[in-house]
């Protein structure tokens, strides 16, 4: 038994306007949804980067909820880039809420984060630098002080 693909799968409180929202901010397409007699999109599939993003309403009877606003969420989706800069202010312009502005990293990327409208982070960054592993170890490690802290 293998492991074929891996489909990230949101849950938020409004999967239409999400839809509208990563096709404003990250040109996102979208592929299909599914919705009930009520309104309530059951499933929907967008593209991103080649990539199968599955969205859906909540449905709170069978314990699938969205995160709720200022809590976020303990996933974050890193999109590799051409311009992180300027995916980041694209994504604000279409309403995600700005983290953490591009920034030069140690693991020799320019990278920032935003937080969407349906409380999911995106981390947003570019190539900067070839690092190997052991030197981005060595560079992580030097971020410490002699206790241990940033």
């Amino acid at each position: 038994m293998s492991v074929h693909e891996v489909y990230p799968y949101l849950c938020v409180t409004d999967t239409a306007a999400a839809i509208d929202f990563y096709a404003r901010a990250f040109s996102a397409r979208e592929k299909f949804r599914l919705v009930e007699p009520s309104g309530r999109i059951g499933h929907a599939e967008i593209e991103l980067g080649g990539v199968t993003l599955m969205l859906c309403d909540e449905f709170p009877e069978y314990g699938i909820r969205a995160p709720q606003p200022g809590t976020g969420t303990p996933l974050s989706i890193h999109l590799h880039v051409d311009d992180a800069d300027a995916l980041i202010a694209r994504a604000v312009e279409a309403g995600a809420t700005l983290e953490r502005p591009a920034a030069d990293a140690f693991y020799g990327e320019r990278s920032g984060s935003v937080i969407d409208p349906f409380g999911h982070r995106w981390l947003i960054g570019h190539s900067i630098e070839e690092v190997s592993p052991e030197e981005m170890q060595r560079r992580y490690t030097a971020l410490f002080n002699e206790d241990g802290k940033q």
